[in-house]
């Protein structure tokens, strides 16, 4: 399975992440990626950026080096009613909305039932079109109405990479379970590198491993197809004006399939 698009990156805007904009753009290029998405972390996180920052992203380009950069967000969930740590009038701006529970931002342990609650109403928001990393056992869930409700709304789950290797200890066997279940509900995913470093952009290695593991096929893989990727957010196929590709500035590297996580 080839990923195309990494949805899940951050810059120094986040505050506790090592390159910018452009460093994570030439990564993405050097490494084949037709799309990359900046989703710095939404303001309730401690060193997050100001809500400004979302909404001066219309500075960025929307191709850099043969890359389609989608402007967005990982916002943070900050009550069991599902709000997010930004407004509407920001959120409507981004091209794509990422949402998870994290610590630090006011969202203290619910247990499982409000934990789930939280992500459910959370997908029930239109603007929000994936659940980062929720096989953070910091924050259990109930696995079961988690994939019915991202089936119901259209929501896509979150296999994150950094979960097996860098962040997050313990979410294996949860992101397992998680991919079971997607595979068998036909709910819809996406595949992120949770890069903080340009170095970890496109690094997919362990989630696609795990995707294989439980059977779950490409066309269930949001970012496995630029077309399918833009139809799921809704956006336009925007023509690069460089008439640039990754690929040609890349030929030579690794494929995102076989590189190791």
């Amino acid at each position: 399975m080839k990923i195309i698009a990494d949805l899940h990156t951050h810059t120094v805007a986040s505050g506790h992440a090592y390159s910018t904009v452009n460093e994570m753009a030439g990564e993405a290029g050097r490494k084949c990626l037709k799309a990359l998405a900046i989703t710095d972390h939404g303001p309730a996180l401690p060193g997050g950026p100001h809500l400004y920052h979302f909404g001066a992203m219309r500075f960025i380009p929307s191709w850099i080096g043969g890359v389609r950069i989608l402007r967005g967000v990982e916002a943070n969930i900050i009550g069991t009613d599902g709000t997010l740590d930004m407004p509407e009038s920001y959120l409507e701006r981004l091209d794509f909305v990422l949402a998870g529970l994290h610590e630090g931002t006011g969202f203290d342990d619910h247990g499982i039932a409000g934990n789930t609650e939280a992500l459910i109403r959370a997908m029930a928001n239109p603007r929000v079109r994936a659940v980062a990393h929720s096989g953070n056992p910091v924050y259990p869930v109930h696995f079961e109405k988690l994939v019915q409700a991202a089936v119901d709304t259209g929501t896509a789950l979150e296999i994150n990479n950094a979960s097996f290797c860098l962040s997050r200890t313990g979410s294996r066997p949860q992101c397992e379970r998680l991919a079971e279940l997607i595979a068998r509900s036909g709910a819809l995913v996406v595949v992120g590198s949770d890069a903080h470093i340009a170095q970890g952009v496109g690094e997919f290695g362990e989630a696609i491993a795990v995707l294989k593991q439980a059977g779950i096929p490409a066309e269930q893989v949001v970012n496995s197809s630029y077309d399918r990727l833009l139809r799921f957010l809704g956006l336009e196929d925007i023509p690069d004006p460089a008439g640039l590709t990754a690929p040609s500035q890349a030929r030579h590297a690794p494929s995102a399939e076989t590189r190791p996580g």
